[in-house]
């Protein structure tokens, strides 16, 4: 852990001071984004910076893939996020003297992220080298209601005898990122991938349009300015790859000058770049005129409406209640407004993982958005579904049929040049496939199971009837493909993967037959549903008699254990410090596998089945991954290991807030912040997604006292209060609702409805975890029961 200890509060991440060198960590933290547009919380200032950050999600540029060899069926293209026109800039000056943190005296440097107004704040007093002191508040926000558009309020009030104070107010592009690459064809790209296509300056205004060099995209940034001082002066000069305003003002003691900055931003791969100036310059206006305090209240708004579903209550531990809402809170402006664009791994809060999106946002992040904000969920499988022309391209050329979604993508091409532990996993396309039946059960859309959700199943499910194969005895096998355990790879009869394809295949055959004519303009056969029902019952899934457990793959219990013993603590992450080849032969799990399967389709495992693969699995797991602790956590608190599951709940919530695996300057962990609400939801509320409804088996761990959730079913509020001893159900419907508590039926009418909960079954002994790899403890992350108390 390398992370900057924030302050606990209930609705806010903040801290106090200023150190240069957890910049990059605090800039991920505070970053601000609406799923369409993404600033890091770099200072306003722009320097000293961790990493320069101003996104927009599908803007990326392309690049050679580089191959020692080349080989059928590789990516020719790479894609990478960049850093696009940067507004957030606004530079201060104090008579002739510019403000840096690194010159004169900061007596206060306080900045906060406010869940609850969406709204990163920044207050600090400054003496400059010459003596001079003002006190500086900002308030900046990336708006919900108007997409395209970020706003920044910047006070400064003089102290003293007064000062000239000029701001200095800047878009600027082809800001340099840490891009370290071994191809220098890469790496020249990647530096400076905006060309100027024209700049426009007119009173407090400036626009600059630029095109990527090889991707072709074209992006606009506008910005405006407003103040109510009739003594300010502003003029703005806009060329090349820099737009600047600049606004003076003379104070005198006890004066302020407020400025509010709007920035406006749009892109298209096809659009005129004079369409899009015209474009970012009208959504500058539009909010100009809407006016700050509009903006505020529009914020203010909306996240009233998000969290009055999506809030989690906890009580008995603070830290643990901030963690779990900032993590709700970022995964929902990761997602609020992307409308039809993926959503990154990192979100759009730095430039890890190239800006790709992966399986995890389908399999951790979709989850949680369609319990809470549904209708971001509904547009991000809405964009699978527009990207399902390069999926059936891809599946082509691997001799497939159906749909083979990319394993790494921005656009929906696939951007990953290694086949063993990325492109080899299918699973994605089964974890889409959840998704999409997830989300039509948890809302009761059928119009979108009809118009998109459909052809997703449909394609997909053809994909595994062709990528496996019936046995001599009729039985199906899928072979030389990986899990989502990446210490294992090109294995046969992978349980999570056999699984999933089940699901999907079934899933498939049952939106068929529930839409015979939309089916049949997807020419959809007769006779295909009923192959896909075939499929699935004859599905192979191994099981290890002898050891009475399921294994990983085919014969992954033969294998040779890894030697945890002889593994030093610093030899992890594993894939650091030893070959794949040898990883790949050896018992040992990056992340959760089959117990991601014991969460994922828990139908299919008797109770005991999931205790003993449980208890296997954890001897194996090291968890080089952040999305393991989570599943982890689901399925220690079904058993009964409370203490345990809350351990995995600890670490996976303040996973960025701690910087727990030491990278989270390279942006947010959104699939493993999303974990941390299924943790809770899924884990100590116990809920479960069935063919018959949703049931519920709440338990709480030692440290909690009281669990408060809600998820969004068939468009209405279902909350439930859980205590010790007993749990309230709480239902916002006028139609009723079953669902299950336990083993008993419950129907929900509108009234509270208060049941008792059942005593914990023993559930043996703790599970042991390799040396030196058990989870962090609960009271290294939220502090002894006393401190949570007090």
């Amino acid at each position: 852990m390398s992370g900057a200890r924030f302050d606990v509060d209930a609705w806010s991440v903040g801290i106090h001071g200023l150190d240069p060198d957890r910049l990059a960590h605090e800039e991920s933290v505070f970053g601000l984004s609406n799923g369409h547009l993404g600033w890091r919380g770099n200072l306003d200032e722009g320097d000293p910076r961790g990493l320069a950050g101003s996104y927009l999600n599908g803007v990326f540029e392309e690049h050679p893939m580089p191959y020692a060899e080349d080989g059928y069926g590789y990516p020719e293209a790479g894609q990478s996020v960049i850093n696009v026109q940067n507004g957030q800039i606004i530079r201060l000056l104090v008579d002739d003297e510019p403000f840096d943190i690194r010159h004169g005296t900061i007596t206060r440097h306080v900045r906060r992220l406010d869940l609850r107004d969406g709204t990163l704040t920044r207050e600090f007093d400054w003496t400059s080298p010459a003596g001079r002191r003002v006190t500086v508040r900002s308030t900046r926000l990336v708006s919900f209601t108007h997409r395209a558009v970020a706003a920044v309020r910047y006070e400064v009030e003089a102290i003293d005898d007064g000062a000239e104070i000029t701001i200095v107010s800047e878009v600027l592009a082809n800001e340099p990122l840490p891009i370290e690459h071994e191809d220098p064809r890469v790496q020249e790209l990647l530096s400076e991938p905006l060309v100027t296509v024209t700049a426009d300056a007119a009173g407090a205004r400036g626009t600059l349009v630029h095109r990527t060099r090889r991707s072709a995209l074209t992006v606009a940034v506008a910005m405006d300015h407003r103040t109510d001082d009739s003594d300010a002066r502003a003029s703005t000069e806009a060329g090349g790859d820099l737009a600047r305003t600049t606004i003076r003002r003379r104070l005198g003691a006890g004066e302020t000058l407020e400025v509010v900055k709007y920035v406006a931003h749009e892109w298209s791969p096809d659009l005129a770049p004079a369409t899009l100036r015209d474009r970012a310059e009208a959504a500058a206006d539009a909010a100009a005129t809407d006016g700050w305090a509009q903006l505020l209240d529009d914020q203010r708004r909306t996240l009233d409406d998000y969290w009055r579903c999506a809030d989690v209550t906890v009580e008995g531990e603070p830290r643990l209640q901030q963690a779990i809402r900032f993590a709700l809170f970022q995964v929902f402006q990761a997602a609020a407004r992307a409308e039809l664009r993926s959503v990154p791994g990192k979100g759009l809060t730095g430039s890890g993982y190239e800006g790709h999106t992966f399986w995890d946002f389908e399999a951790f992040v979709l989850p949680v958005l369609t319990a809470t904000a549904p209708h971001a969920a509904e547009q991000a499988l809405r964009w699978r579904h527009s990207t399902l022309g390069h999926a059936r391209d891809r599946a082509a050329l691997l001799h497939l049929e159906g749909a083979s979604f990319a394993w790494r993508t921005i656009d929906g091409r696939e951007s990953s040049g290694y086949w063993p532990a990325s492109t080899a996993a299918f699973h994605i396309n089964a974890d889409i496939a959840a998704a999409v039946l997830h989300y039509v059960r948890a809302t009761g859309d059928t119009d979108f199971e009809r118009d998109y959700g459909l052809e997703l199943l449909a394609e997909t499910a053809r994909l595994w009837a062709s990528l496996g194969h019936h046995d001599a005895k009729g039985a199906f096998h899928i072979d030389g493909v990986t899990g989502p355990d990446e210490y294992s790879a090109i294995m046969n009869d992978n349980v999570f993967t056999n699984l999933m394809a089940q699901l999907n295949l079934r899933g498939a055959a049952a939106a068929a037959r529930r839409h015979p004519e939309r089916a049949r303009g997807l020419g959809i056969r007769a006779e295909e549903p009923g192959e896909w029902d075939a499929i699935a019952d004859a599905m192979h899934i191994p099981y290890d008699e002898e050891r009475g457990v399921h294994p990983q793959s085919a014969g992954y219990t033969e294998l040779e254990r890894w030697d945890f013993e002889a593994t030093s603590p610093d030899q992890y992450l594993l894939h650091d410090h030893f070959p794949y080849f040898d990883l790949y032969r050896k018992q040992v799990l990056k992340q959760a596998d089959v117990v991601l399967a014991l969460h994922f389709a828990h139908e299919a495992f008797t109770h005991e089945q999931k205790a003993r693969a449980f208890e296997y699995y954890e001897a194996l797991t090291v968890r080089d991954s952040s999305l393991s602790a989570s599943p982890q956590a689901v399925i220690a608190a079904e058993l009964g290991h409370l203490d345990l599951a809350y351990d995995y709940l600890a670490e996976v919530a303040t996973i960025d807030l701690d910087d727990v695996h030491g990278n989270t300057h390279e942006g947010l962990h959104i699939a493993a912040l999303a974990g941390a609400w299924t943790a809770i939801v899924a884990g100590f509320g116990g809920m479960r997604d069935t063919a018959d409804g949703f049931r519920f088996r709440p338990r709480l761990p030692s440290r909690l006292t009281r669990l408060g959730f809600g998820v969004r079913i068939h468009g209405e509020t279902l909350r439930l209060d859980v205590t010790q001893t007993e749990t309230t159900y709480r239902y916002s419907g006028s139609e009723p609702l079953g669902i299950r508590h336990f083993d008993q039926e419950v129907v929900l009418t509108g009234e509270d409805v208060t049941l008792p909960t059942p005593p914990a079954d023993d559930a043996g002994p703790r599970p042991t975890q390799p040396r030196g790899r058990e989870p962090r403890p609960a009271t290294a992350a939220f502090g002894s029961p006393t401190d949570a108390d007090g």
